[in-house]
């Protein structure tokens, strides 16, 4: 069940129920905890597919020499990585999170890689975007949605955020429909991922939420009306590894 009622007092938290104004810190904490781990993790829980979806999401983005892309709760850049050199000297690219600990992470990274001229960094809640109107060519958001407290505002603010004619590309994991996948993803999910943030990142609980958290996002139906309802026009989604992610497209036009 997601949280579209923006005058509750209650969300979910994995399983748990928290006031509204809790959520955000407690998410921050999750992502403190494991931001040193977070590539690792990504690697070992997924056994590296993680780097197809976000290949192929990629093709999607297109991103061409001028444009500005904001790729928000960018947490440790791997997207952005990818659209900087994309973009040239005459676009942008602003790397974007809620958390302090994983844009540090994700600043280090680019700096690493020589990605200093065209990217820039933004601690900001998508919720409520610091940035003008009709502003990006394309915003991208690579498994954040389903930790933002209000997702419909979130869905809002990018809209606005969006020049016309521009669009939004959410990758997020979803709802199993290959037939026999579900208990199979579910015994990985709450048996062994738990315990393999315990061994790598000496941190169960978070993987524990983070498992609780993806079945509480909304699937890929609800998800695509959740985007029209925001504007956005021509919302389809593009299944991947038989549901467990899926790609969401809506444009500005």
């Amino acid at each position: 069940m997601t949280n579209k009622d923006t005058n509750s007092d209650t969300t979910h938290f994995g399983y748990s129920q928290v006031h509204t104004n809790e959520k955000a810190d407690k998410v921050a904490n999750v992502f403190h905890s494991v931001a040193s781990k977070y590539d690792v993790m990504n690697d070992l829980m997924s056994f590296g597919i993680h780097r197809i979806w976000k290949r192929i999401v990629m093709e999607y983005v297109r991103p061409r020499e001028g444009q500005k892309i904001l790729d928000l709760a960018g947490g440790t850049g791997d997207l952005a990585s990818k659209m900087s050199p994309k973009v040239g000297q005459s676009g942008t690219v602003v790397l974007s999170d809620i958390n302090a600990s994983m844009l540090n992470v994700g600043r280090d990274r680019l700096i690493d890689l020589g990605l200093v001229s065209n990217v820039s960094y933004v601690q900001a809640n998508a919720q409520s975007l610091p940035f003008p109107d009709n502003y990006f060519d394309c915003i991208t958001i690579a498994f954040g949605l389903r930790n933002v407290t209000y997702k419909d505002k979130a869905l809002a603010s990018m809209y606005r955020c969006i020049k016309p004619g521009g669009k939004v590309l959410v990758l997020e994991f979803s709802k199993p429909v290959l037939p026999g996948l579900k208990p199979i993803y579910d015994f990985y999910s709450f048996k062994l991922l738990p315990k393999i943030g315990k061994v790598v990142a000496n941190d169960e609980s978070s993987y524990q939420y983070l498992s609780e958290s993806i079945r509480m996002h909304p699937g890929q139906e609800e998800l695509k009306a959740m985007m029209s309802e925001a504007g956005f026009e021509r919302c389809d989604f593009i299944n991947m590894s038989g549901g467990i992610v899926a790609i969401h497209r809506g444009y500005k036009i």
